[in-house]
């Protein structure tokens, strides 16, 4: 598997909002068919931006100029009367044609630095368990099963040290 790289012939990866002027590319971001059952389409996790408001934080991945990818956050959200509010990564979708090279990983990085930078010390993740499902990229990244759930889908952590 081959990885991003910075350096001076190549530009940085980035993370940017959504805006009018990429909104429509955002929207045109497919993952594998293989992968549409797992994972909602951006148009979705869009709305649900706009109606969770401050909970959520939506940002498109650019490896230069390209779209690769789209990414999003929540935050202050409890999964349960008395628990801890939590923050974590809500959405993760990775064009098709750019898989496997490490954006991904770039994308739940970002997700925990901003986590860190607002005072968090673990990013939660909720994935659809099973067979071709991203419990394996999670747990490559640190990401450990809580054995809990959120509807049908299972929650991992990732403590920030």
């Amino acid at each position: 598997m081959s990885t991003p790289t910075e350096s001076s012939s190549a530009p940085a990866l980035r993370l940017e909002p959504v805006t009018p002027q990429n909104i429509d590319a955002a929207l045109e971001l497919k993952v594998r068919p293989d992968q549409e059952h797992l994972v909602a389409p951006v148009a979705r996790s869009l709305a649900e931006a706009y109606a969770y408001g401050g909970t959520a934080w939506p940002r498109l991945v650019y490896d230069g100029e390209r779209l690769v990818g789209f990414v999003m956050a929540f935050f202050d959200v409890v999964f349960q009367p008395g628990d801890q509010p939590l923050a974590g990564l809500w959405r993760l979708n990775i064009a098709a044609d750019t898989q496997g090279r490490g954006y991904g990983r770039f994308a739940v990085e970002q997700v925990a630095a901003e986590i860190r930078r607002r005072g968090g010390t673990r990013v939660c993740v909720t994935y659809v368990p099973g067979e071709g499902g991203p419990a394996g990229f999670y747990a490559r990244l640190g990401f450990r099963p809580t054995g809990g759930f959120s509807g049908e889908q299972a929650i991992a952590e990732l403590e920030l040290g």
